[in-house]
């Protein structure tokens, strides 16, 4: 062989040797240690075959000890619980309710009217409505009556400036002019008859003059008074005319403004009595029995939770021909204002008498959380139970549950037990 053929030999020689080195050094390595995890393995689970029962011991410990805190958990969670319930009775002395003018009654059998209901509306009462009119054409100067006043019978309401009213006072100073004078004429002709000087005919003649005279000068006041205004003349001219209001009530129209021209009959306000209103309702034909006049209805606002009676005093003979239905009416007083015209309504014209287990009177209920409650009398205090209810006839209502006979409950001015109550939960929340 030649030089270059023994180099290649010797490289091949040499690497082999490396290679089987590599291959019993780091085999060796791997045995040992798996040999070594192996003999930990086994001497780990000799350690816990020998002892077993001492993390079983901590185990039940623990759990010995979650069990204790959880029973305390438990205990302090209840007591908070009853410090809520505590907090939800009102407490008052009787001195306190007595002052507070609360009183309570024992819920009982009772009976409930019972009828139909219908849908209605507040209106103005037309008998105690009237469109203000200046009856005279004019300038308005002066506008004193705003929109929602309140006025009483006489008030002034505007001013105007009108040339017809000028020319009319003018024609009454005229005529009280010439009555004067042939009042003045008739005495003179009268005299002069008497004492034989002057004919019989003169006299007859300034008597008709006199009749004549004070015939023109009531005519010019009558014409006045039918439009309202003064007999006489005002500092400000004979033009001035103030329109009054012709009732007590309250402004609920309003068309003119300072400066405008208006007509004699422009409509330039409307004033209503709100201290009763209307309340119309359509009934169908087929519940036309069922709505007489002089019957009993309650009626109800929408969305409210007062209840009001009153008596029906109109139902009317025809029915609609586009609804087929009858108008009917109920004059009701609404001495705070509070049913405003335009409000819808549900109205229960009660017509049968019903025997009911148990009934509370109206004002005992009170909205809590936005359900029906009343509030009953216990040994700590005055609580609100929530009720269900049945019919009502708008001073008595029939619970079907919530309550048992024979309960104590708040009936009048139940709400000042709501309000201590909200302060309550007010302060709790805190």
């Amino acid at each position: 062989m030649n030089n270059q053929q023994k180099i290649i030999v010797a490289a091949i020689a040499a690497i082999t040797i490396a290679a089987g080195t590599a291959v019993w050094v780091f085999g060796g390595s791997s045995s040992t240690a798996a040999s070594h995890s192996e003999a930990e393995g086994h001497d780990d689970k000799e350690h816990h075959n020998e002892a077993p029962a001492k993390p079983e011991a901590g185990k039940e410990g623990n759990a010995q000890a979650a069990a204790d805190d959880k029973g305390k958990a438990g205990g302090d969670g209840h007591g908070d619980h009853g410090e809520e319930a505590e907090e939800e009775a009102v407490k008052l002395t009787e001195e306190q309710i007595k002052l507070s003018r609360i009183k309570v009654e024992k819920a009982q059998a009772g009976t409930v009217m019972s009828g139909a209901e219908f849908q209605g509306e507040a209106k103005f009462d037309a008998d105690r409505t009237a469109q203000v009119v200046p009856r005279v054409a004019g300038v308005v100067e002066l506008v004193k009556a705003d929109l929602g006043q309140r006025v009483k019978k006489g008030d002034v309401l505007a001013v105007i400036s009108s040339p017809d009213l000028s020319g009319q006072r003018a024609a009454l100073l005229a005529a009280r002019e010439r009555a004067s004078a042939a009042r003045a004429t008739y005495q003179r002709e009268k005299s002069l008859w008497e004492q034989k000087i002057s004919a019989q005919q003169d006299y007859l003649i300034a008597q008709q003059q006199l009749r004549e005279a004070e015939i023109e000068q009531r005519n010019a006041e009558q014409r006045l008074s039918a439009l309202g205004a003064s007999a006489t003349a005002t500092a400000d001219g004979l033009s001035r005319f103030e329109i009054r209001a012709p009732f007590d009530g309250t402004i609920v129209e309003k068309s003119l403004a300072l400066g405008e021209t208006v007509a004699s009959d422009a409509k330039v306000f409307v004033i209503s009595d709100l201290s009763k209103v209307w309340v119309e309702f359509y009934v169908p034909a087929k519940d036309i029995e069922k709505v007489q006049v002089g019957a009993t209805a309650s009626v109800k606002a929408t969305g409210s939770d007062q209840v009001v009676t009153g008596t029906v005093n109109y139902v009317g003979s025809l029915l609609g021909a586009t609804t087929r239905t009858a108008t009917a009416r109920i004059t009701m007083t609404n001495p705070a204002g509070a049913w405003r015209p335009g409000l819808f309504l549900a109205v229960n014209v009660l017509s049968e008498r019903s025997q009911v287990p148990l009934v509370i009177r109206n004002d005992a209920l009170q909205s809590v959380e936005d359900k029906p409650s009343v509030f009953v009398r216990t040994p700590e205090g005055f609580k609100a139970q929530v009720v269900k209810l049945g019919r009502s006839d708008g001073t008595y209502t029939e619970v079907l549950s919530g309550l048992t006979a024979g309960a104590d409950y708040a009936t009048e001015n139940s709400f000042i037990l709501k309000a201590e109550l909200g302060k309550g939960s007010a302060e709790h929340g805190h």
